[in-house]
């Protein structure tokens, strides 16, 4: 499910709630299904359950994910329109964008990118 890089220069926690996102978004985590317990996943990632609460609490913040008290947390389908969220995702594309134009990466072949993955 989830896999934790100690070489990568990212704390534990990004690599966790880069992880999850990943999951949601790609449907392997359909809505509303549960996710492990904090103190779950900490043993099973064998790391400070601190680690995994930090990382649910930020997937939580982003929309990502919901709690309910007693029951645990959960996945959400889509994400509801979130200003900051875009804001911060648009100011990603951008860095990945000007890194494509100095890798000598025309407009339109990540435009042609995009429109296919439209498609699918």
């Amino acid at each position: 499910m989830l896999h934790i890089n100690y070489k990568d220069s990212r704390p534990i926690y990004e690599q966790i709630k880069e992880g999850m996102k990943k999951l949601i978004i790609s449907g392997m985590l359909a809505d509303g299904d549960k996710l492990p317990s904090v103190r779950e996943l900490a043993a099973q990632l064998t790391i400070n359950p601190n680690t995994i609460q930090r990382a649910y609490a930020e997937l939580e913040s982003e929309g990502y994910i919901y709690s309910v008290a007693g029951k645990g947390s959960f996945a959400k389908a889509q994400q509801e329109q979130n200003e900051a969220n875009l804001h911060a995702l648009l100011e990603r594309l951008d860095g990945v964008l000007d890194e494509l134009a100095f890798m000598g990466i025309k407009a339109e072949t990540v435009i042609e990118h995009i429109k296919g993955r439209e498609k699918n």
